[in-house]
């Protein structure tokens, strides 16, 4: 089992950013994959952003251009770039790990991921 920790969330105006970190031990795999989901009250968890073991990278579309997804293997911690944030943006956002490889044509599925932080409140309003 792979602990998870995030962290960095906060209360941002829109347009501001923050940067959320998820301290973890993806590198002990060959393949797998790591991911941010996030979810609002009274709405369906969502993949927001995920990377796989090679590095390529996958983005929700409502995301995408504004959030950046990276990692540090030194460190062994996961980024989530969050910049351009709108009031839809808020949520509590939750760091996720699994030991097998993606690949996301359309949608960031949950499905596999057992590996689950205690989540970070990310609130954007004026």
């Amino acid at each position: 089992e792979v602990q998870l920790v995030e962290s960095g969330g906060g209360l941002v105006q829109p347009g501001g950013s923050l940067r959320l970190s998820c301290a973890a031990s993806w590198h002990t795999y060959i393949n797998y994959c790591m991911a941010w989901f996030r979810q609002a009250p009274g709405k369906e968890r969502e993949g927001v952003a995920a990377m796989n073991s090679g590095g390529r990278t996958f983005y929700t579309e409502s995301v995408m251009g504004r959030f950046t997804i990276s990692r540090d293997n030194a460190k062994n911690i996961l980024y989530l770039q969050m910049n351009s944030l709108e009031p839809e943006d808020s949520a509590m956002y939750y760091c996720a790990a699994r030991s097998l490889n993606c690949y996301y044509e359309k949608s960031i599925s949950s499905s596999g991921f057992s590996d689950w932080g205690q989540g970070t409140q990310v609130t954007v309003s004026s």
